[in-house]
């Protein structure tokens, strides 16, 4: 049984960090001002810095004030209250003993927040003993878990040793519920679309994260990890799988993560590295009219790491609905257009009757956008001045779109206690055991490092995930 007692304290250690003011208290802000928070809830901040109650205090009222603009006279009650009874604690993550005591020290049932550098969450974990923490203690882990596969594994057996499966969460924001609920009701209340969703049907699906911000002060952290890493590892690789799951029998978490696991069970990348994987690293250019210094020459980048700010892996899933089907799975930085989407490329029909011309014999697709929320079905009509001249056109509709941040949405399956927007442990491993043949190929310099100028859409010759696009 998942928990779901009411928690009375969330305790985030690196509090005072850019991940918890950016993100994590701006959208438990949205959740506090909606009523979604439990009541009476404490916010607990903590890190290194000398800082009073009243300093954490400030980092929440400043925290807040977005989701106190838009909240009601209720809801604003609720941030107000959350803002004065919220707390700090200075802590030594060297010092487990102290943290323990600290811990102990706090109202329970508490959730435990790591929104610390992978290293420094590793250790903490590692240095923390069974009955440590109290029960019912929830532990929230960022991605990058883990470095590879044998780490993945031993971080899962030193939570398991300090918590039960349901009470961990691994996040990964770009499973919130509204992304993951607008793929899986796309494809399962529709039956125009799920007997078709195969590899009879389908030519090939591209997921593809394409940004035009590039470092945005976070060189120390992108350095020593890079796309394949960084975006294709975890958020890519989950949402190929909700895409080419099977259909769950409920939408309860036990069904959907079983399905997932077994989805990725059977995917790999194909052994010929240098034609199923790519990788490359912006030089200078521009961006929207501003000038973009190489990645290279970046504050706090070490180019002899040859750290890729673009990545394409080409998935195989070894199972009946999918076999031969090609997933490309695409993510990279400073580049000239912004794409979150996935497109799914249907095979053209199987006879063409002589005579059509245009747009003719172009395949069908459907595009999933990701930001903003919105579906696009491609197809050819016919054209208005000649009624055998095909024309592509697009029949377009908006999908649905939380009224939550993404973050939001993770915090809100944490305090509840819903682990479906958590990542399993099984399946955090298969990531790793996927991408991990590939990383070793790249530290051995078997694929090439290609360049492009930023402000680009990548090196010319990718034509697998840019062709027509």
């Amino acid at each position: 049984m998942n928990d779901t007692s009411p928690l009375r304290t969330l305790l985030i250690l690196g509090g005072t960090g850019d991940l918890s003011q950016r993100l994590l208290l701006p959208g438990l802000g949205q959740l506090i001002a909606s009523g979604r928070a439990p009541e009476n809830l404490t916010v607990t901040g903590s890190g290194s810095r000398d800082w009073s109650d009243g300093d954490w205090q400030d980092r929440l009222r400043s925290s807040f004030a977005a989701a106190r603009e838009d909240a009601d006279e209720q809801g604003r009650r609720a941030l107000d209250a959350a803002v004065e009874s919220g707390s700090y604690l200075r802590v030594d993550l060297q010092d487990p003993e102290r943290l323990v005591r600290d811990i102990a020290g706090l109202q329970a049932p508490l959730a435990l927040y790591f929104a610390l550098p992978p290293g420094l969450t590793q250790s903490t974990v590692a240095a923390l003993k069974p009955g440590d923490l109290p029960d019912e203690t929830r532990l929230v882990l960022e991605k990058p878990f883990g470095t590879d596969e044998e780490s993945a594994r031993e971080l899962n057996r030193l939570l398991a040793d300090l918590v039960p499966e349901d009470h961990i969460y691994r996040v990964d924001h770009f499973l919130g519920m509204a992304t993951v609920m607008n793929i899986l009701g796309l494809r399962f209340t529709n039956r125009i679309l799920e007997p078709v969703w195969n590899n009879l049907h389908i030519d090939r699906v591209e997921i593809v994260f394409d940004e035009e911000l590039g470092l945005e002060g976070r060189a120390a952290y992108y350095d020593g990890a890079g796309a394949l890493r960084d975006m294709i590892q975890s958020h890519l690789l989950h949402t190929m799988a909700v895409i080419a799951m099977g259909a769950p029998a409920t939408l309860g978490e036990r069904d959907l993560r079983d399905l997932l696991a077994a989805t990725l069970r059977a995917s790999s990348v194909p052994e010929d590295y240098r034609a199923s994987t790519r990788r490359a690293r912006w030089t200078a250019g521009e961006i929207n009219g501003e000038g973009i210094e190489a990645y290279a020459d970046s504050p706090g980048v070490d180019p002899a790491r040859n750290t890729e700010t673009l990545a394409e892996v080409e998935i195989r899933i070894d199972n009946e609905r999918w076999a031969g089907v090609p997933f490309i799975l695409r993510s990279g930085k400073a580049l000239g257009k912004q794409r979150k989407e996935a497109v799914v490329t249907f095979k053209p029909v199987s006879h063409l009757p002589t005579g059509f011309t245009g747009a003719a014999g172009d395949a069908s697709r459907l595009r999933i956008s990701f930001a903003p929320a919105r579906l696009e079905l491609e197809l050819n009509v016919n054209g208005p001045a000649d009624v055998f001249d095909m024309e592509r056109t697009g029949l377009a509709a908006p999908m649905h779109k939380s009224t939550f941040t993404p973050y939001g949405e993770v915090l809100d399956g944490i305090l509840s206690g819903d682990p479906l927007v958590s990542v399993r442990a099984d399946v955090a491993e298969e990531c790793w055991r996927i991408v991990d043949p590939v990383l070793a190929a790249w530290a051995a310099d078997q694929v090439p490092l290609e360049s492009y100028p930023a402000g680009t859409a990548g090196p010319p010759g990718w034509k697998t995930s840019r062709a027509d696009l």
